[in-house]
């Protein structure tokens, strides 16, 4: 260690010391054995091994059961201006290299824990940046971490017009910090008039609704799976269940679908659905209508409807906690098996969760017994995960979230 520190020390347990060199950046509450009481909430610590090792230096937060969240394991970084600079360059030089350079104007710019910048999520909507600040320690910073991830951008000829923070997050609760949205301010940018703008992706046309919408107004991390689905879609029927804003639905429309009913139980939703579908000049061929897709299934399903040879599922995560992984394990049966009755003999099948709670194995399961209870075998087409502007870190499963599968049902 070649410099002098003097960051308050955290001293923590075997079993954290474990996971942290496993590769985790977190340590729990219950790993702490000491903490300065003058710590201050959000400030840098070092966290040290029962024995004085030195494991890394992190972000406390004193609110929440994540009471480090580890920035560096290299003792000789410096928490300057060019440290977090030189972040969002590596975040932004991995965008460039994983992404086809048309795809750069909607993506995830930053994915917290997997770019080393624990509690921050950015996702890119053309010249529009749309924030979430997770942790304390990140939103005490965001003043001075902001301006610099916009001149990140800038510097490589990106053209950025604002920056929205979408902190209406639960998770804010956590860590004691309070819920909101609106613009920050960048020195010499005028605000804009409103918060809906458009974005292109895989070919479609999207309004993205930035500050109403669902998370940040618009779910990238399936950007590749739209392809797939577009790539089965040609001359099918298709369901498209829980379609938020029309993404599958343009995308099975835009690959040659038949016919496309996209659903969603927000009524704001769908109209923003049948306005993209108007935009892509798809409307001839897409259906969009509000409904419970809990309920729709099984009504559907009483009428004897024979409409579909091919229905996607995308709900929303129907758990965010280990406590209602049951439940929600009820909750993803039910729709399979529903779609599964549904459709016939040779129909397909795409399917998937968003939950990191509801691990792959148990996920497959839960599709396995859908598929047995509905007297139907399931052939698997592909099995695929979030698009990689949203990495998964070995060694930390939270950042491995979502599990996509297609399916042709025999």
């Amino acid at each position: 260690m070649k410099q002098q520190r003097n960051y308050p020390i955290v001293t923590i347990t075997k079993k954290g010391q474990r996971a942290l060199e496993s590769g985790h950046p977190w340590v729990y509450e219950g790993e702490v054995l000491s903490c300065p009481a003058s710590a201050e909430n959000g400030c840098i610590v070092d966290v040290l091994g029962e024995k004085g090792n030195w494991l890394g230096a992190g972000l406390l937060s004193l609110c929440s059961l994540i009471r480090v969240r580890l920035l560096s394991r290299n003792a000789n970084d410096v928490f300057d201006d060019a440290f977090w600079l030189r972040r969002f360059r590596y975040a932004w030089a991995y965008r460039k290299s994983v992404l086809r350079p048309e795809e750069l104007t909607c993506c995830r710019a930053v994915f917290g824990e997997a770019d080393s910048l624990p509690g921050l999520t950015v996702d890119r909507f053309g010249d529009v940046l749309v924030v979430q600040t997770l942790s304390f320690g990140m939103e005490q910073r965001k003043a001075r971490l902001f301006p610099l991830l916009v001149q990140a951008l800038r510097e490589d000829g990106q053209k950025i017009r604002c920056l929205y923070e979408r902190n209406d997050e639960t998770l804010r609760d956590k860590e004691g910090l309070a819920q909101g949205k609106g613009f920050f301010p960048l020195s010499g940018e005028a605000l804009p008039a409103e918060t809906v703008t458009q974005i292109v992706e895989n070919g479609v046309t999207y309004r993205v609704d930035f500050e109403n919408g669902q998370k940040t107004g618009f779910f990238l991390d399936q950007k590749y799976n739209r392809q797939a689905v577009a790539r089965l879609a040609r001359g099918k029927r298709v369901l498209d269940c829980f379609t938020h804003t029309g993404s599958f639905a343009l995308n099975a429309a835009l690959g040659g679908a038949e016919h496309v009913t996209a659903v969603d139980v927000s009524e704001a939703a769908v109209e923003m659905a049948r306005q993209n579908s108007v935009l892509n000049g798809l409307d001839s061929r897409m259906t969009c209508m509000a409904a419970d897709v809990f309920d729709l299934l099984p009504r559907l399903a009483a009428e004897k409807c024979r409409d579909y040879d091919f229905i996607i599922l995308d709900p929303p995560a129907f758990t965010k906690s280990r406590r209602t992984a049951d439940q929600a394990a009820r909750g993803y049966k039910e729709i399979n098996y529903r779609a599964m009755k549904l459709l016939p003999r040779g129909g397909y099948l795409a399917t998937c969760s968003c939950s990191h709670f509801m691990e792959d194995h148990r996920f497959v399961g839960v599709v396995a017994a859908a598929a047995q209870d509905a007297g139907v075998q399931l052939r698997q087409i592909e099995a695929r995960q979030q698009a990689p502007d949203h990495p998964i870190l070995w060694g930390v499963p939270e950042t491995g979230y979502l599990k996509f599968y297609l399916f042709q049902v025999v």
